[in-house]
């Protein structure tokens, strides 16, 4: 696994997550993967598909910035800050978030297995 082959995905990631693209998404994040919300609640990839599939998370504005990256072996920790602007359920959504991702090599593929997100003051 390289650094960019990480970059890449989180591209692609990001890219899934501000159109809603839910084929995309369900390649991308592993079955099994656990991820902690800001509030301490934490999800699985069903319960995070279905916010797009029923259309209760919309992102208008998203952007990356001071992402960090380390590998080891087949895994890939990722930290960044991520700024954006939507709505979930129809309630507005916005601000700077630092995101924990790990990805892991499956053959050609690398998925989310896990992650979590804090709020940044």
């Amino acid at each position: 696994m390289k650094t960019e082959e990480v970059v890449n995905a989180e591209i692609e990631l990001l890219t899934a997550i501000k159109k809603a693209d839910v084929p995309v998404l369900e390649k991308m994040l592993h079955d099994d993967l656990l991820f902690n919300l800001p509030d301490g609640n934490t999800i699985t990839k069903e319960f995070d598909l279905e916010s797009y599939r029923l259309g209760k998370m919309k992102v208008e504005t998203l952007e990356a910035s001071d992402q960090l990256i380390n590998i080891i072996d087949d895994v890939a920790v990722v930290a960044v800050t991520v700024s954006l602007r939507g709505t979930y359920d129809g309630n507005p959504l916005g601000g700077a978030y630092r995101y924990i991702r790990v990805w892991k090599q499956f053959n050609e593929d690398l998925q989310v297995i896990a992650g979590s997100c804090v709020v940044l003051q």
